[in-house]
């Protein structure tokens, strides 16, 4: 009981004159605080969770762990982050954001540590599953956190460029985990990623602020609709399961997290067997949609805020169909630096955009905002059901398709790159299902 306290939510203050300065200056300090805090602190839960990532190939190469094991731990991450998301993200409309997300970093840096430290498999399959529960509560807490402090008008905005997280999260893993695996070996890749989420989780749980009222400031979420008006929690999070809009756009989000993971996930890999680059050069490769993917997560909400007032259907056709050629050059383009290159560019800044829209946002839009946490529960739960399908498929092709020539794996990547391009066009044909489903804001 005493743990269960501890995460409890601290109860409003007495409401403060929201025409003062010094209230309207606080607000203005403790939003700012919390955007910072989880953004910063969901790009490094990203650090924590692409390690093993960047640390495939030189593992395979030292004969830890084929193709298919790695499919198999990696798949442990993606389903534990998908119930856990869906569980975490009930849990975060209910308890103190602040400790909840500090948490979860805090132990997905422990079990990177650990990892730096074993090769036996079933140890890794655990610690990875682990993992992956843990991670769940970044975004959750994240969402919630800028429903509780911005208002409809400015929500897209602020949800976009905190998505950009994710993305310097990606780039921070593929070029900095990649210098340091290629400098002192795999192992110190994980104990790094470790090192550096330890003091990333405190950062959070001084900075992370709960909602307004904690504090005695003005709610920001708008009073409930008269159909919401006397509805439980409980209620209102029943409401969101049993909307069938929900659910299509979880399928066209799980579709698109097949792709994006297979190219987080194996590009690396892919690029290394497949068309011969280094360790380095590949890495640099795949960061290239990491950091060209700040631009699109970034801009997205401001996009649709802007010139579509809030509307996210057209931008979210557009971009997916960017997503999906991209895919088709990176997979079935020659290997050319350049073409690689610039086919990540485009892929990223495709990805940047529907990670938001499809990732959370335009479920968000359809729902009530007092259970988001929820709704961004039931996207992610589809998500990584995804991402962790994908990761076992993927590698059993791949492996499937080696063949030893002289003694070193060659391999073939036909199967598992027509996985990867038709699961973006998949996406794309969903998304456009829900297109007449409108905010209620």
């Amino acid at each position: 009981m005493t743990v269960l306290n501890f995460y409890n939510k601290n109860p409003p203050a007495p409401s403060r004159n929201a025409d003062d300065p010094d209230v309207i200056a606080e607000i203005r300090r403790r939003k700012w605080a919390v955007f910072l805090s989880i953004t910063l602190g969901y790009g490094f839960y990203y650090v924590c969770r692409l390690s093993f990532s960047v640390a495939k190939k030189p593992m395979a190469d030292a004969g830890i762990f084929d193709a298919a094991q790695m499919g198999v731990i990696g798949s442990a991450l993606f389903f534990a982050y998908a119930f856990g998301k869906l569980a975490n993200g009930i849990l975060a409309d209910r308890v103190n954001v602040r400790k909840f997300m500090a948490t979860g970093l805090f132990v997905s840096a422990m079990v990177n540590l650990l990892l730096g430290w074993t090769t036996a498999f079933w140890a890794f399959l655990i610690l990875w599953g682990l993992n992956g529960w843990f991670q769940s509560f970044g975004a959750a807490s994240s969402v919630v956190s800028i429903t509780h402090w911005y208002s409809g008008k400015e929500r897209g905005t602020f949800y976009g460029m905190w998505a950009s997280s994710h993305n310097i999260g990606e780039a921070i893993t593929f070029v900095g985990t990649a210098f340091v695996i290629t400098s002192l070996g795999w192992m110190w890749g994980f104990r790094v990623a470790g090192i550096l989420c330890l003091v990333v989780s405190l950062f959070i749980w001084r900075f992370l602020y709960e909602p307004p009222e904690v504090y005695g400031l003005p709610k920001v979420i708008h009073p409930p609709t008269s159909e919401e008006a006397g509805l439980s929690v409980g209620q209102k999070q029943w409401s969101v399961v049993t909307n069938p809009a929900v659910w299509i756009l979880a399928l066209s989000s799980a579709c698109f997290y097949v792709t994006r993971y297979a190219v987080n996930s194996w590009g690396i890999f892919f690029l290394e067997a497949e068309k011969g680059y280094t360790t380095i050069e590949a890495s640099s490769i795949v960061s290239a949609n990491a950091i060209a993917g700040i631009f699109g997560t970034f801009f997205s909400g401001i996009l649709s805020d802007r010139f579509f007032k809030g509307r996210r259907n057209l931008p979210a056709l557009v971009f997916g169909i960017v997503y999906a050629l991209a895919t088709a050059v990176f997979v079935l383009g020659p290997a050319d630096a350049v073409v690689d290159t610039v086919s990540m560019v485009f892929f990223g800044v495709a990805l940047g955009v529907l990670m938001v829209y499809l990732g959370g946002l335009m479920a968000v839009d359809i729902c009530s905002k007092e259970v988001s946490g929820s709704v961004l529960g039931i996207v992610g739960l589809a998500s990584y059901i995804g991402a962790g399908l994908q990761d076992v498929v993927s590698g059993w092709l791949i492996e499937d398709g080696k063949t030893m020539v002289d003694g070193q794996a060659v391999y073939n990547f036909d199967a598992a790159g027509m996985l990867w391009i038709g699961s973006a066009m998949v996406s794309v044909v969903l998304a456009a299902l829900v297109w007449n489903v409108k905010s209620p804001d």
